[in-house]
């Protein structure tokens, strides 16, 4: 962003003169803040102190915030060690928190008086922001939505911890060639991060290999093999308006080269990173044993009154035999009390029903890595199979799926998810349709065992970073039309807007609010991808990981028989359609073929489309590349359509849908997920529906194992016309193949592509003539935020607090 003129350029590499440097840890007043930040830049030095460039500018802002997070975060740590409120720690593998310095300055409500301190500085705001990198601890919605959660938790003054891990790399740096997507490590911590203070008073020992000893006692103990070392780094978390900072507390692994060969062993799959997050467990217990001291020692049965755990997912399960583990062999319990307490304690969320993402570890790697941990599961095992047999012996049939051990002779495997429902209190998923499948599919033999243990939450997302934060002009105008600005904290009063959707006046300020954003989002691209766009097409975006079941290859094959069909019109019959600019992005796993042919497949289609004078002034497609939170926070705001066009039945929830929604974007969908609570939130018709629905799918894949498939002559138009190398000499075949034949690995069209692409088509039509009229997409746009409400993690997080923790809030006074 160009901000300034080359004249002071120079002015802006070195600090300014006139403001005096002062320590002004709390300042509010721009002139203080801006002592402060060059306090920083001349006493917290980590470049030349010649320099006060973007970089070290940013840098210097952040420690200037970070000492009045600081402060909060001390009175808050005080105040919950006074009050001794139950507490919940929220343990997930990953957590996208995107950048830390919007959202800090946002939710301190020090957003004016920080860009005017940087101006005084002779920087602008906007352009110091972008200095930062994301803290990119993960790869997909599941991550995303930890975070959403933690800035929820503060905003409500929860009290409540993120567990995590420190990793150096985010999943990988995406960069697009003529080959398609190239992996480049993610070094978000390349310099350091201002964010993060290392806890070196809490470290934790963590032990792999070795075996177990039974003492004389009778009890075990877990000894010898290698030890490295769990330290704790913390990151404030703000809540919005509050004093209330929570923590995220990550683990780093320390360890000495010459004396640790786990990673020799450890092939990528099993072990060390999930036995890392277990040092939460002997975090939490510390700090449980801590807050007994100067009174009378509190029993274990307590624990669960004061602690209540959350595995996002599968991944942290080793949780479970670790709490086990603490309990009775560090803490002497019994196993019968000590399975009270961990039973009590843990929750689960499950985030999928595809059979590849619920998590099968190796018995033999898991039985040499943590013999110990392995003993525990074994014993739940064996205990939980002798409960059915003697309290249910009509489901002895279906012990073999229900267990936790898979003894399968060929790959015998430790069954995380089914360890985790015969563990938790509570196991929940995350939206409607998600939670239904769960009782009525995945778990339905556990429903008849616990008809109470299971919950729907239907997932969220914060209004701050996602609405309030990257769309200030929308925001504004929501302001002044509500005549309150609390919809930030309360998002059920957007319903306020369906009142003034027909309203002229709104509508001409949110059509320009809208273009704000669009013309954003074109520069952004034309930055990143060389690729001029044009504001005034239809946005239209699709973003999320990619993968068959998403279902990018039915939004490119679309764009495709469209491109088709504009070539095949006259110049005329083309000015009347819709211009439209369709956007792409997300990563593939490396090792993941046909995703990566599908990245390839959408820029040989941009490459020739964006590129054809006849056709690219009515249509453009791009791909976006390295798509991540702050990228979101672009792309987001300046879309009109998306698409979240999965098979139904696949998508737990998604919760980039809600963002767009949210937003005033309308989505283009199958019922699948979220996008079945959203359609009836904004209105069936604001929502352009297609395709199969989640119970007619499994019919659907039977008729096409029995040749019964009939393809609409459209999507073989499509087909036909990448395979004739219309868009390059790049073979496509083994990607078209996984749509054709009806059975058989990789083939039979699984995610039925094929039969839901004549409603795709026709819907999109749909979409072309509703955009023609402006007004009704501007209310329709209206609408939909209104309707967004439900969506908020705040509502998500209260109904977890309520409902499953049992935590209540604690303001810090």
């Amino acid at each position: 962003m160009e901000t300034t003129t080359k004249a002071n350029g120079a002015a802006k590499s070195k600090v300014p003169d006139k403001i005096p440097v002062a320590a002004r840890p709390l300042a509010e007043d721009p002139t203080d803040i801006a002592s402060n930040i060059k306090y920083h830049a001349q006493y917290s030095p980590h470049f030349s102190p010649v320099k006060f460039e973007p970089e070290q500018a940013y840098y210097a802002a952040a420690e200037s915030v970070r000492d009045r997070l600081i402060q909060q975060w001390n009175e808050t740590y005080l105040h919950y060690h006074k009050v001794d409120p139950k507490q919940t720690y929220y343990l997930s593998m990953e957590f996208l928190q995107g950048r830390a310095l919007t959202n800090a300055i946002g939710n301190l409500d020090i957003q004016d008086a920080y860009a005017s301190a940087l101006n005084k500085l002779g920087h602008e705001l906007e352009e110091i922001t972008e200095q930062e990198k994301d803290m990119a601890l993960g790869n997909g919605g599941l991550g995303r939505l930890a975070s959403c959660f933690l800035d929820s938790m503060a905003t409500l003054n929860l009290p409540a911890w993120g567990y995590g891990l420190r990793y150096r790399y985010g999943l990988f740096k995406q960069s697009i060639s003529k080959a398609g997507q190239e992996e480049m490590a993610e070094d978000w911590l390349e310099k350091f991060s201002p964010w993060e203070v290392v806890r070196h008073d809490v470290v934790f020992p963590v032990r792999f290999f070795g075996h177990v000893e039974v003492l004389p006692t009778g009890s075990r103990k877990w000894v010898d093999g290698e030890v490295l070392q769990a330290l704790a780094y913390d990151v404030p978390i703000p809540g919005y308006k509050t004093k209330n900072t929570n923590s995220l507390r990550l683990w780093e692994a320390k360890a000495s080269a010459e004396d640790f060969n786990l990673f020799q062993f450890n092939d990528g799959q099993y072990g060390s990173a999930a036995e890392l997050h277990s040092r939460a467990q002997q975090d939490i217990i510390s700090r449980f044993k801590e807050r007994k001291e100067g009174t009378d020692v509190r029993p274990w049965s307590e624990f669960p009154s004061k602690v209540a755990v959350q595995l996002n997912d599968t991944h942290p399960t080793l949780a479970i035999p670790e709490l086990m583990r603490l309990l009775m062999d560090e803490e002497g319990l019994g196993w019968d009390e000590a399975w009270d307490v961990t039973s009590r304690t843990i929750a689960y969320t499950n985030h999928t029903v595809l059979p590849e993402a619920l998590e099968k570890w190796s018995q033999i790697v898991m039985a040499k890595l943590l013999p110990r941990h392995m003993e525990i599961i074994q014993e739940i095992d064996k205990r939980f199979i002798a409960m059915i047999e003697s309290t249910r012996p009509e489901l002895k049939s279906k012990i073999s799926d229900m267990r936790i051990l898979d003894h399968n002779p060929n790959k015998p495997v430790v069954r995380m998810a089914n360890l985790c429902v015969v563990s938790g209190h509570t196991v929940n998923g995350v939206a409607q349709l998600h939670s239904d499948i769960l009782k009525a599919e995945l778990f339905a033999d556990y429903v008849s065992v616990w008809p109470t243990k299971f919950q729907n939450k239907t997932n969220g997302i914060t209004p701050r970073r996602w609405l309030r934060f990257c769309s200030p002009e929308l925001s504004e105008i929501i302001t002044k039309w509500l005549k309150t600005d609390k919809w930030v904290t309360n998002l059920d009063l957007l319903v306020g807007l369906r009142q003034f959707a027909d309203n002229p006046e709104l509508q001409a300020e949110w059509d320009l609010a809208k273009m704000a954003n669009k013309k954003r989002l074109a520069q952004y691209v034309l930055r990143v991808t060389g690729e001029s766009i044009d504001p005034n097409t239809l946005f239209d975006i699709q973003v999320k990981r990619i993968h068959e079941y998403k279902r990018q290859l039915l939004n490119i094959l679309g764009a495709v028989y469209r491109y088709k069909k504009l070539k095949e019109m006259s110049p005329e019959e083309r000015r009347s359609t819709t211009p439209r600019t369709i956007m792409i992005g997300g990563k593939a796993f490396a090792t993941y073929t046909n995703a990566k042919r599908i990245v390839k497949l959408v820029n040989d289609v941009g490459a020739v489309v964006n590129t054809d004078p006849e056709v690219n002034e009515y249509l453009k497609v791009v791909f976006v590349p390295n798509y991540n939170v702050s990228v979101a926070e672009v792309l987001i705001p300046g879309s009109e359509l998306s698409q979240h066009i999965s098979t139904a039945g696949m998508e737990a929830s998604g919760t980039s849908n809600m963002k767009f929604a949210l937003n005033g974007c309308l989505i283009i969908g199958t019922l699948d997920g979220a996008n079945v609570e959203i359609r009836e939130e904004v209105g069936k018709e604001n929502f352009f529906l297609f395709g199969a629905t989640a119970d007619e799918v499994p019919q659907l894949r039977k008729d096409r194992e029995n040749g019964l498939f009939k393809p609409d002559p459209r999507y073989e138009e499509a087909k036909e016309f990448i395979r004739s190398k219309a868009f390059g000499s790049y073979d496509y075949n083994p990607l078209l193949d996984s749509l054709e034949g009806n059975s058989g690995y990789g083939r039979g069209d699984y995610f039925l592509v094929g039969h839901d692409f004549p409603t795709y088509i026709d819907t999109q039509a749909q979409v072309d003539e509703a955009y023609k009229d402006r007004k009704r997409w501007i209310k329709m746009s209206i609408l939909s935020t209104a309707g967004s409400g439900k969506f908020s993690s705040d509502r998500t997080i209260s109904q977890y607090a309520k409902e499953i923790w049992k935590i209540e809030e604690c303001p810090v006074p």
